[in-house]
């Protein structure tokens, strides 16, 4: 079976920056389980995974505007320390869920004074190429409740 669209496929993978870093592998866990073509993964890999088979590998890199698009400085924001009060110590790489006019949004703290803390409402891994080995461990028609639900059922998937 090819992976297309509303199919259950499972990868194993390993994701790396163009420094060679690991970001982030299933390596050690249970592999990836999605639904083929429900935006479950970035645009880019879903499209390279497009007709593979079990058993196929493959290496590719991702730019960012098929991935978590590019950066926007505009997305950097300085916050007074106050709003944070209920923070006894706020540090740099901390994540809070913030309301924005698109709904809410995830930022990042990237730097803190004693006036203002400097958030980032860009995914952290906006701008980056995204450098993956995959293997294709499993292809497999989806149920109905799986389709319904828009998501997989089952181990590696939601309960």
């Amino acid at each position: 079976m090819n992976i297309e669209k509303n199919v259950v496929v499972a990868i194993d993978y390993t994701l790396t920056d163009n420094d060679g870093v690991v970001i982030d592998t299933s390596t050690g866990r249970e592999p990836l389980k999605y639904l083929h073509g429900t935006g479950a993964l970035i645009p880019g890999l879903e499209k390279e995974l497009e007709g593979k088979i079990v058993g196929d590998k493959l290496e590719v890199a991702i730019k960012p505007d098929e991935g978590y698009g590019m950066r926007n400085e505009q997305l950097l924001q300085a916050v007074p320390r106050e709003h944070f009060g209920h923070v006894p110590d706020i540090q740099v790489g901390m994540q809070f869920q913030a309301n924005s006019e698109q709904g809410p949004v995830m930022v990042t703290i990237v730097e803190v004074n004693d006036k203002q803390v400097m958030v980032d409402g860009n995914h952290p891994l906006a701008g980056v190429v995204l450098n993956f080995k995959v293997e294709v461990k499993e292809v497999r028609a989806a149920s109905a409740e799986e389709l319904d639900h828009g998501h997989v059922h089952g181990a590696g998937g939601a309960h």
